[in-house]
């Protein structure tokens, strides 16, 4: 579990980072309005895309065959709650809808691209180098009669 709140932090970072950047210009931009709408944006992408990757590596360890369709599940029900979640705001004037709209498209393509790079870069075993000792009988592992 560890491990998997290394990874969620480190592609939460740079999320975090473009929600800090996205605060300061909707500031600039929008006044108050506009950082917390930023503010929002950015925490709303994070807790979405952190809970379905949790969920989702739970269902990778716990039920692998069940994976591929987990994930069309997990990124649907996002969806939907985003849908709900927008349309319970949108007459709010708490904060700058538009910043926010802008800051959830930039945090979520922030996420998104960092997860590509943090994925491509890793170092994934394809084989497991403990299998074939495993599979020989007796536990010789692997040492045959000479």
């Amino acid at each position: 579990m560890q491990s998997d709140m290394r990874e969620l932090l480190r592609i939460a970072t740079p999320t975090a980072a473009v929600g800090v950047i996205a605060t300061l210009v909707g500031g600039l931009l929008a006044g108050g309005e506009g950082a917390i709408g930023a503010v929002v944006g950015c925490v709303v992408v994070i807790l979405f895309m952190a809970l379905g990757q949790l969920a989702l590596q739970w269902v990778a360890r716990a039920m692998p065959h069940l994976f591929q369709g987990m994930g069309l599940l997990v990124y649907s029900v996002q969806l939907v709650l985003l849908l709900v979640l927008i349309m319970g705001i949108r007459n709010t004037s708490l904060f700058d809808l538009q910043v926010f709209a802008l800051t959830l498209v930039a945090s979520v393509i922030a996420w998104i691209v960092t997860q590509t790079v943090l994925h491509a870069r890793s170092k994934t075993l394809y084989v497991d180098p403990e299998a074939e000792s495993r599979k020989t009988p007796g536990g010789t592992e692997g040492k045959h009669d000479q």
